[in-house]
């Protein structure tokens, strides 16, 4: 298995911090976000090497951190060959991008790089092993279906944990629990990423190929997250979650 971490967004939201810093490079508390991200994939025994995809505007410095970089992991950066927020391929375009050039044969754990979360990633990658041929991504309930309106991917389970809709920011959403940016892609699902993004319709985020792969017919499971998790995409949220770990949490 390979772990894939999308970093190749310009984080306008968090501007003037992300201008000329990667927003994955921001700390939160003492440790860097992509940092806390490397510590929870090295307890993965199953996981061989680490991808991470970034732009060839923060390519250095990926670069420049991936030097002092003390992991038991292989660790590659790759940069996608854009500069700017309007050259950007999306998510799904660097998830084929990271396919192609590195010729991707295995499972694939996906990884958002601005996410901050408690939870243990063996506990996911085990219930992902149990349903192998199937793709499974992380849920969290956020409590209030009114909480996920207009923000985040929703998603509704049935009692087997199988995906049975998904919704991409609805205004009224049928659930609480949302797509939390951490995916697990079995290698017979990679050969499908070129078919979607074909389509003329086809979106960047990761959860409208999801989407679409449930309307084709695949089946679809959730796993949810328990204790903290934090999407930093704006200035607040990353307030709120350095005022949680700036003790070493």
């Amino acid at each position: 298995m390979k772990a894939l971490i999308l970093a190749a967004g310009y984080a306008t939201r968090l501007y003037p911090l992300t201008e000329k810093l990667p927003k994955c490079l921001l700390k939160v508390g003492p440790e860097t976000l992509l940092d806390r991200l490397i510590h929870k994939l090295e307890a993965i025994p199953e996981l061989t090497d680490i991808l991470i995809v970034t732009n060839a505007l923060f390519y250095r410095q990926l670069s420049d951190w991936r030097k002092e970089l003390k992991s038991r992991l292989p660790v590659k950066v790759i940069q996608d060959g854009t500069r700017s927020n309007e050259e950007r391929l999306g998510a799904v375009g660097d998830f084929d991008l990271a396919i192609r050039e590195e010729k991707i044969r295995a499972d694939v754990l996906m990884l958002a790089s601005d996410n901050l979360f408690d939870q243990d990633l063996n506990e996911f990658t085990a219930f992902c092993r149990q349903r192998s041929d199937s793709v499974s991504v992380a849920v969290y309930d956020l409590g209030d279906p009114k909480l996920a309106a207009g923000k985040f991917g929703v998603l509704e389970l049935g009692a087997d944990s199988k995906v049975t809709g998904m919704e991409e920011k609805p205004k009224a959403p049928k659930t609480a629990l949302i797509g939390v940016g951490v995916y697990f892609f079995p290698k017979r699902s990679l050969t499908l990423v070129r078919e979607y993004l074909g389509r003329p319709q086809a979106q960047d985020a990761p959860g409208h190929f999801v989407r679409w792969l449930l309307q084709k017919g695949q089946s679809i499971f959730g796993f949810r997250f328990r204790g903290m998790w934090y999407d930093i995409g704006d200035l607040n949220a990353l307030k709120e979650a350095n005022l949680i770990f700036q003790k070493g949490v």
